[in-house]
């Protein structure tokens, strides 16, 4: 089993160093470790579930697209996922979020993210797995 995720601290802005056996692992990995960024998923509902399509033109776009989707649905609806369904082919990602809605007055405030950036984005496959950095601004 190798590690999901660790956080980077990074000057002025923080990111995420990420793993999985597969791409979609991946994917998951990351969306959670944006999420632990922002609060302690644990403490918030898992009241309802949102499917989200997005396509790109490369893997890293793909990422980044994905994790600013997920910071649009955080900032437009306090909605936050928990757990993560994702089925990627041709550059094309399918996936159903399981969460909640966000409270403010009972759930921790840690990071406001405000995107996931391409500097010094790398998305990659070693020879068992895949690993991937990404920055957000914050």
């Amino acid at each position: 089993m190798i590690k999901q995720f660790e956080q980077l601290d990074i000057s002025g802005d923080v990111g995420l160093k990420v793993w999985g056996q597969g791409l979609e692992e991946l994917f998951v990995n990351a969306a959670m470790g944006m999420s632990e960024l922002i609060t302690d998923v644990s403490s918030v509902p898992e009241s309802e579930s949102r499917e989200v399509h997005v396509v790109a033109e490369s893997n890293e776009d793909l990422l980044v697209i994905w994790l600013n989707e997920l910071v649009f649905l955080f900032d437009s609806y306090n909605y936050i996922g928990k757990n993560y369904s994702v089925s990627i082919t041709n550059k094309k990602l399918k996936a159903v979020i399981s969460g909640g809605i966000f409270d403010p007055l009972k759930n921790e405030n840690r990071l406001l993210i405000k995107a996931a950036t391409y500097h010094e984005l790398s998305l990659g496959r070693t020879n068992t797995h895949w690993e991937a950095t990404v920055i957000f601004d914050i």
